[in-house]
């Protein structure tokens, strides 16, 4: 038998992660929102057909009002194009991405939009137009992103931070990214998140800055700079998902095994273990950035319709966290 075999067949028998049944995470943010009214969204330069598509179909399950900003010529032959009407929407006329976000950003800037959705443009050309402080949509916070997951192979909500916008963040930057997390936790209804700061061991080691930068989390939390979630780390993937794993190598905490938020040492780590859940474990992934005035909702080409809409639904709770969904 070869060594793969041995492996898999180990696995098979032996896995270190209870599988719930199915998908078990999306749907509850989606049901939650139905008591919630639509969120006024900026949906900018929706021009193919997912971009189009999913800001129809978040209207249609009452998570967003949408303010379609783009070519409105080019919009209207999509929509005849693909069968969807958008007629009844507002729409600003922008004859480029990058104006189309300046557009979307001033909007939210003035209160007239709630959140930002990103259509087809590039996600760098969204980015850009929010970043100025005197004219995009910075905070005394870090920008950061999170990426939501479902997954078969885990029975608690995963977030995982930052894989998208941070790409080598300094310790200051990460504490913003932690708190970031930890509220966005907080609004899907994860009342004390359990933190797992990733590295490739356990143990401190002057030599990879992940485990210092873990240790100094760790007693920014005891200390009251973070707050709000149970921190523990320097802890290597397993450890932090896997109670069984935690056990083998003798670490007792609230964290291993059941962490609820991954905070990931770089851009690149983050990536790859995002698109391995996806790609090897058949997980689901909404996105969101935090730390702007506005939730701002990235979605990909390749996202599910159901992605799409768990993505507006996790803006809708990020929004009413801190604002009243009382209606006059």
């Amino acid at each position: 038998m070869s060594d793969l075999a041995l492996l898999a067949e180990g696995i098979t028998v032996d896995s270190l992660v209870g599988h719930p049944a199915d998908y078990h995470v999306f749907h509850r943010f989606i049901e939650r929102c139905k008591s919630l009214p639509a969120i006024t969204t900026a949906v900018v330069w929706p021009l193919s057909e997912v971009a189009l598509r999913g800001a129809v179909e978040a209207t249609f399950e009452g998570l967003i009002e949408p303010i379609l900003i783009g070519d409105e010529a080019a919009m209207t032959v999509l929509a005849a194009k693909i069968g969807v009407d958008i007629s009844a929407y507002p729409i600003l006329d922008a004859e480029s991405e990058f104006k189309a976000a300046e557009l979307g950003v001033a909007m939210c800037r003035s209160g007239n939009a709630q959140a930002m959705m990103k259509g087809s443009l590039h996600t760098d050309a969204l980015m850009k137009a929010g970043m100025p402080r005197d004219t995009g949509l910075r905070t005394a916070r870090r920008i950061s992103h999170v990426f939501i997951v479902d997954t078969p192979a885990y029975a608690r909500t995963l977030l995982v931070t930052d894989a998208v916008i941070n790409i080598t963040p300094k310790l200051e930057d990460k504490i913003d990214i932690v708190q970031n997390a930890i509220d966005l936790a907080h609004a899907l209804g994860i009342p004390e998140p359990k933190v797992a700061l990733l590295s490739a061991v356990e143990t401190v080691n002057s030599k990879i800055k992940s485990t210092l930068d873990a240790t100094a989390l760790c007693k920014m939390a005891d200390r009251g700079q973070i707050t709000s979630g149970i921190l523990d780390g320097p802890l290597a993937f397993d450890t932090a998902v896997s109670v069984k794993a935690a056990g083998i190598k003798k670490l007792a905490s609230p964290v291993t095994g059941r962490a609820d938020i991954l905070v990931v040492p770089d851009l690149e780590s983050g990536n790859m273990l995002v698109k391995q859940l996806q790609y090897l474990c058949g997980a689901q992934l909404a996105g969101i950035v935090l730390g702007a005035r506005v939730p701002i909702i990235l979605t990909s080409r390749a996202d599910s319709a159901e992605t799409r809409l768990t993505s507006c639904a996790v803006a809708v709770l990020l929004h009413y966290a801190t604002h009243s969904a009382v209606t006059v």
